[in-house]
């Protein structure tokens, strides 16, 4: 069920957008999968199991993100996943990177609950601690052709509403996905915008550890 055509990976470092230059530079990568889709062209009423045997796959690009940026797991503070459908396939295949791309980040990050548990958003399966990813990886996806960009969300790790954090990078595989394909992203940065500063709740004020404040 699992055909991987392409992985492909991308790391940004940004030092200004036209103000001072940060000390130290923002890092943000995203890595994609092209797989090949097995609903495309009909209409398949349990693409479920699709969705479990994703889930190796996307520790496994978790693992090849985090590498990539040459960042030890503590250095990440931003999250967020996407999928771009070929145009044979439904926006709700898309959507089974939900479970497998969410959970492999927080498990390498430092969620403690098994996938299934992460599936059913069992919250008695979270250890409550501060770094332990905590907030829901945001998410968007789209139905496209050949070359698509997606702009990835990208929030706060461990509390939704730290403003600073409220990202995204865009990404784009060249010549994929082809009609029968999809695309998965992970995404990942070490901080804030370079240049935030319109407020809100900040990184070192989480005190709730709900994954929102």
């Amino acid at each position: 069920m699992i055909e991987v055509r392409r992985i492909f990976t991308q790391v940004e470092d940004i030092y200004h957008e036209f103000g001072p230059v940060a000390d130290t530079p923002l890092r943000r990568g995203a890595i994609a999968a092209v797989l090949t889709n097995p609903y495309a062209g009909r209409y398949e009423p349990d693409i479920l199991p699709m969705m479990e045997a994703l889930n190796p796959v996307g520790l496994e690009m978790a693992r090849q993100l985090l590498a990539a940026m040459g960042m030890p797991v503590e250095r990440i503070e931003g999250y967020g996943k996407g999928a771009i459908v070929g145009a044979a396939g439904e926006l709700e295949h898309g959507a089974l990177w939900h479970v497998p791309g969410g959970y492999a980040m927080r498990e390498l990050l430092g969620w403690k609950g098994s996938a299934a548990a992460y599936a059913q958003g069992r919250a008695e399966e979270k250890t409550g601690q501060p770094g332990n990813a905590l907030a829901i990886v945001p998410s968007t996806k789209k139905v496209g052709g050949p070359g698509s960009t997606l702009d990835v969300p990208l929030t706060h790790i461990n509390a939704a509403y730290v403003r600073s954090h409220f990202d995204a990078i865009e990404v784009c595989v060249p010549g994929a996905p082809a009609a029968g394909e999809l695309v998965f992203i992970l995404a990942m940065s070490t901080g804030p915008r370079i240049h935030a500063r319109v407020g809100g709740l900040k990184a070192n004020e989480i005190a709730k550890w709900d994954g929102l404040r």
